[in-house]
C-alpha cells in the first residue's frame, strides 16, 4: 500500500488515505464530519459534477469562500479531475475578485452565500467575466444560482468509469493550482506550482512540524493562502490528521475550540499568538493540549516563542520562511532550535533546496554578509499563468528563483530575513503591495496623486499608511471619508490606517516617489 506521502498526484494523495485511514476522521466542523473514506467519495462526486458541467482536466474553476468544509471538497473534487484550482481571498471586493476571474479565465466559481455581511454573488454584477459559466454557491441558493445540493446532483450521469479516466490522465508536473500574489508592479499575478511539487514540499513540512496520525489540527490560516490551504489541507491527507477549520479570526473563539476540540496542532502567523497571548481571556481555557505550531515573520521576539511554550503550553515551535513562488515553503528551523534560533532566524533549506545570498551580479555573498535570496529546487513554481516575461524575471537561466528578499546565512545555513521586497509590507500575515493600493487609490475623484507605506503596528506587524494629494476642489475630503471609501473598494487588510495629506510628494530626477523621505516624514510627526 502506498504512503500517501509518496503519491504524486492530488488525486492518487486521496486515494491512498482513504485507503490507508480507513474510517478515521479527516475533516470536522460544526455538524459535519467527513471521514478519510467519505472524503475521497465526496471528491469523486465533485469530480462527477464537474465533467458533468463541462469543465475538462487543465481548465480553471476558482474558490471564493471562507475556510469551511465546501471549500476543502470543492478543490480536492476538483484537483481529483485534474482541474486546476484558483484560490481567491474571501476580503476581495467585487472588482478584485473580477480581475482574478478574467486573468485566470476561470469557466466555474464556487463561492459562499453571505460571509461577513457580503452575499458574494452581488459583489460581481458590475463586473464582465466573458469567461465564466456559472457560480455554484457553497448553500442551498434561493438565487438564480446552483446550490451546493443542485451542483453534487449533476453527476450521477456520470459513471465511475469516466471519473477514473480522467483522474488517471493527470501527471506529478501538471498543474494543480493558481495562487494570485501582488508584485510590485501592483497587478497580480497567478503563481503555478504542481501536484507532485506540492506533496514532496509538504511532506517534508509535515515530518519537520512532527505532524501524526490523530493529531487534531485548528487551520485558521485562510485556504485562500498557500499557507492554510497546503500546510493545512495537504498535510492532514498526508499524515492522518484530523482537519478542523475555522473561518473567522476571533482569540476567544479560538481557545474555546482548542478547550472544546482538544487542538494539537495550530500554525499561523505571528500575529495569531500574540493575540490569544494578550487575550484577558487566556486563562480561563484548558489548552493543556496544544503541542505543535510554526510560524513566520521577518522578525518575532524572542519572548513571544518563548510564552508560546511555557504560557501557551505548545513543546514544539518552528519559524519557515517561504513565497508563494516557492509552494509557501523553502526553509524551517528544526525541533531541538533554541528560542534564539527559532525567533530570529527562519531556518535552515528544506531537504532538496538550495538556498543562497546573492549580490547584484547573482553571486554568492560570504556567510554573515546581506544579499538578495534566491532559493532552487523542486519546489520553485512552474511560473506565472500566461505571463512569460514576468516568470523570466523571476527564475533565471540557472533556475534560481529571485525572492526580492534580503537576508544573511549564518555558518549553520539559517536564514536571517533582514529586508523585505523594497515596498512590501505583511499586515496581519497577508502581503500588501503598495502599488496596488495606489492603483485603486487612484480611481477616487477626489485624488490627484497618492504613495503608500507602512508604518509599524503593535498588533498587525506593520499597516498601510497614504500620503494623497488632492485635488483642489476636493476640499470635503478627510481621512475618516477617505479611509471609509478605501473600506468599500479594497481588502480591509489593504485599508491604510493613517492618511496624510500633502501639497506633493518628494520625487527623485527618475519621476519616482522617494518613499524614505516619506517614512522620515512619519517618524518625525510620530516622535
Amino acid at each position: 500500500m502506498t504512503h500517501p506521502s509518496q503519491t504524486t498526484t492530488i488525486a492518487q494523495l486521496i486515494d491512498a488515505a482513504a485507503q490507508h485511514y480507513g474510517d478515521r476522521i479527516f475533516l470536522q466542523q460544526n455538524q459535519q464530519s467527513f471521514t478519510f473514506e467519505q472524503l475521497a467519495e465526496q471528491c469523486r462526486q465533485v469530480a462527477a459534477s464537474l465533467i458533468a458541467a463541462g469543465i475538462k482536466a487543465g481548465d480553471r474553476i476558482a474558490i471564493w469562500a471562507p475556510n469551511t468544509c465546501e471549500w476543502i471538497l470543492s478543490a480536492l473534487g476538483a484537483q481529483y479531475a485534474g482541474v486546476i484550482v484558483v484560490t481567491m481571498n474571501t476580503r476581495y471586493k467585487g472588482a478584485e475578485a473580477g480581475y482574478t476571474l478574467r486573468k485566470s479565465r476561470a469557466r466555474l466559481l464556487f463561492c459562499a452565500g453571505e460571509f461577513l455581511g457580503n452575499y458574494y454573488p452581488d459583489l460581481l454584477r458590475q463586473e464582465q467575466l466573458p469567461d465564466l459559466e456559472r457560480i455554484v454557491v457553497h448553500a442551498d441558493s434561493n438565487s438564480a444560482h446552483c446550490g451546493w445540493k443542485a451542483f453534487l446532483e449533476l453527476g450521477n450521469t456520470i459513471s465511475s468509469a469516466d471519473i477514473d479516466r480522467q483522474r488517471d490522465s493527470i501527471q506529478g508536473d501538471d498543474t494543480s493550482d493558481i495562487l494570485f500574489t501582488s508584485g510590485t508592479t501592483g497587478e497580480p499575478k497567478g503563481v503555478m506550482t504542481g501536484h507532485q511539487q506540492n506533496i514532496r514540499t509538504f511532506a517534508n513540512w509535515s515530518k519537520l512540524v512532527g505532524l501524526q496520525e490523530g493529531d487534531r489540527y485548528l487551520v485558521v490560516s485562510p485556504f485562500f493562502h498557500s499557507f492554510g490551504y497546503k500546510a493545512g489541507i495537504l498535510a492532514s491527507l498526508m499524515r492522518g490528521a484530523t482537519l478542523l477549520p475555522h473561518d473567522v479570526f476571533d482569540p476567544v473563539k479560538i481557545l474555546q475550540r482548542i478547550e472544546n476540540e482538544k487542538i494539537t496542532v495550530m500554525p499561523g502567523p505571528p500575529t495569531l499568538f500574540q493575540s490569544l497571548l494578550a487575550s484577558p481571556e487566556l486563562s480561563s481555557f484548558d489548552i493543556s493540549s496544544l503541542k505543535r505550531a510554526t510560524t513566520g515573520a521577518a522578525s518575532i521576539p524572542v519572548e513571544m516563542i518563548r510564552a508560546m511554550k511555557t504560557t501557551l503550553g505548545f513543546e514544539t515551535v518552528l519559524t519557515a520562511y517561504g513565497l508563494t513562488e516557492s509552494c509557501g515553503v523553502s526553509t524551517m528551523c528544526r525541533a531541538g532550535d533554541d528560542a534564539e534560533t527559532v525567533a530570529t532566524t527562519s531556518g535552515r533549506a528544506i531537504d532538496g533546496v538550495e538556498i543562497r545570498c546573492v549580490d547584484q551580479h547573482n553571486q554568492p555573498v560570504a556567510n554573515g554578509e546581506a544579499g538578495e535570496i534566491v532559493v532552487r529546487g523542486y519546489n520553485v513554481m512552474q511560473g506565472y499563468f500566461e505571463n512569460e516575461n514576468a516568470t523570466k524575471e523571476a527564475i533565471d537561466s540557472d533556475g534560481w528563483l529571485h525572492t526580492g528578499d534580503v537576508g544573511v546565512l549564518d555558518h549553520q545555513g539559517n536564514l536571517k530575513i533582514t529586508d523585505r521586497l523594497k515596498d512590501m509590507f505583511i499586515t496581519g500575515g497577508f502581503n500588501c503591495y503598495p502599488a496596488e493600493i495606489e492603483n485603486i487609490l487612484a480611481n477616487h475623484q477626489g485624488i490627484t496623486m497618492s504613495a503608500v507605506v507602512g508604518i509599524p503596528d503593535e498588533r498587525m506587524g506593520e499597516v498601510a499608511a497614504a500620503f494623497i494629494v488632492s485635488h483642489t476642489h476636493s476640499s470635503d475630503l478627510n481621512e475618516a471619508a477617505l479611509i471609509a471609501w478605501c473600506r468599500d473598494h479594497m481588502a480591509n487588510y489593504k485599508v491604510p490606517r493613517k492618511v496624510i495629506f500633502v501639497d506633493e510628494l518628494p520625487i527623485n530626477a527618475s519621476g519616482k516617489v522617494q518613499k524614505n523621505q516619506l517614512r522620515d516624514t512619519l517618524m518625525s510627526v510620530e516622535s
